[in-house]
Parts: C-alpha cells; sequence; structure tokens
C-alpha cells in the first residue's frame, strides 16, 4: 500500500452505522391549550348608516359585521369574475368603498371606518 493510500484511510470520514433501536425515546409533545378569542373582536359595535343599509343597524362584533358583509357580496354576485380577490361595489357598497373596486383586503379596513 502507498502512503497516499494509507493517509486517505486514515482521514477518510467514518460514517456511523445505524442502530437495531433507537433507545431514546421522542420528548412527549405538549397539548396546545384552547384559545380564547380576542375581546376586541366580540365587542358589539354600531353601523354608521352606511353600512347600516348593508347589514341592518343592529350592533354585531366585527365578526360578524365581516360575515354579513360578505354574504351580501356573494348574494349580490359582486365578486369580480376574472379576479376573485376584487369587489365590484353597487350603489350601497360605493358609498361605503368611496371607489368602484376594492380588493378583500382593502374590505376590512375599509369596513372598521365604519364602525363606532
Amino acid at each position: 500500500m502507498s502512503r497516499w493510500s494509507e493517509f486517505n484511510m486514515a482521514t477518510a470520514k467514518k460514517v456511523p452505522t445505524k442502530k437495531a433501536a433507537d433507545t431514546t425515546a421522542a420528548p412527549a409533545k405538549k397539548v396546545a391549550a384552547k384559545r380564547t378569542p380576542n375581546a376586541a373582536f366580540l365587542k358589539p359595535l354600531t353601523p354608521s348608516p352606511l353600512l347600516a343599509a348593508v347589514i341592518g343597524a343592529d350592533p354585531l362584533p366585527r365578526t360578524e359585521v365581516t360575515k354579513k358583509v360578505w354574504e351580501y357580496i356573494k348574494k349580490h354576485n359582486l365578486q369580480d369574475a376574472a379576479n376573485k380577490r376584487n369587489i365590484n361595489a353597487d350603489a350601497k357598497l360605493k358609498d361605503i368603498f368611496k371607489k368602484p373596486q376594492v380588493t378583500m383586503f382593502e374590505l376590512t379596513k375599509l369596513i372598521s371606518e365604519q364602525l363606532s
């Protein structure tokens, strides 16, 4: 054997062999605590007269207001056919949005401005 092959054999990384069975057990997973909803989302808010024309005048939590606006949008087929992320405003929504078309990401901000 040459000196070079002896050197390569001595410096070569040794790959650990697999053990028959792993004796260490994985730590037990933590059970996630049940999340409580944020109180700010559950506080009933009064809609402005413009928003009340769409969802009604009763005070509702923000989550319910958003659901009702989406129900109105779907009922009146106001989602853009080409890009479902855009919402085309009808006469009632144009007063709230202040423009003919908004994205679904702008929707909650514009609705929040109409709640007190």
